[in-house]
């Protein structure tokens, strides 16, 4: 068989694999989109190539006497790889630790700092053998290193039944403090997606130097609800306080201008 027919039947055979492998995990996922499904998936993808690669190598003479010196002389390559590709394999047995302890699935929204910082905030979108890919809520795609997202905090929004948002909002000395109270709690109760009640308080943080700092919890089932309900309630916070004449106070610039001096050219 001539050399390049062999070729383009290796390559068919490994197009086949992969995309049979592909549709057993997309079948898999219907009923458990799990991030292990993904992970396991692109391996299983990485080692078709391997083997094929491989039974293409043994079916050249020049090309499987090179691959048996080289397997000769095994632990020695094996070194020599390990030590150039060491955060290539890092990231692979990360990809393999996070899929088993599942810190997060696909789907998931989540929020990753390292050393105090954020590296990415959004939602799980694919894992493959090498890093994280997570959509973030500016639509942007962050791709984090398997293990960056295995050493880094790992907040899971999903792993929390309801969502609590702090909320704060500044009065006035002159306002009628109780009647403020009541009216934040009352918002926050009636809104259609928050689940406050009447025990849900809300408390005076502290002063400043404009006024009154009232603080409460907003309660959610998800954290898109809670990012409508409190800028809902904000909007609506800003009108009933205006409407009852409780004055939200705000520094104001006031600029004096001197009058022109008339010169002796004015005369």
């Amino acid at each position: 068989m001539n050399i390049f027919v062999k070729i383009a039947v290796f390559i068919g055979v490994e197009l086949l694999l992969n995309r049979l492998v592909n549709l057993i995990f997309r079948l898999l996922a219907k009923n458990n989109n799990s991030v292990h499904l993904r992970f396991f998936k692109s391996t299983a993808n990485l080692l078709v190539v391997i083997v094929v690669i491989y039974a293409l190598v043994q079916q050249f003479d020049v090309t499987k006497d090179i691959s048996k010196a080289l397997l000769q002389s095994g632990t020695l390559i094996i070194a020599v790889a390990t030590f150039a590709a060491q955060q290539a394999l890092g990231n692979v047995i990360s990809g393999f630790s996070l899929s088993m302890s599942k810190p997060y699935n696909v789907e998931d929204k989540i929020r990753v700092v390292q050393n105090g910082n954020t590296i990415a905030e959004g939602i799980v979108m694919d894992i493959t053998i090498r890093h994280t890919i997570i959509r973030q809520f500016n639509g942007e795609s962050c791709i984090v290193p398997n293990s960056v997202m295995d050493s880094a905090v790992i907040t899971n929004t999903n792993f929390t039944e309801n969502i609590g948002n702090f909320m704060e909002v500044e009065i006035s000395y002159s306002a009628n403090i109780d009647e403020a109270i009541d009216l934040f709690q009352k918002i926050c109760i009636e809104h259609e997606l928050t689940l406050n009640t009447i025990e849900n308080k809300v408390f005076i943080k502290g002063y400043t130097q404009n006024g009154i700092v009232l603080k409460s919890t907003i309660w959610t089932r998800t954290l898109d609800d809670s990012f409508q309900a409190c800028s809902d309630i904000r909007i609506t916070l800003v009108k009933e306080f205006k409407k009852n004449g409780i004055i939200i106070p705000y520094q104001t610039v006031v600029v004096h201008s001197r009058p022109k001096q008339r010169t002796s050219e004015d005369l």
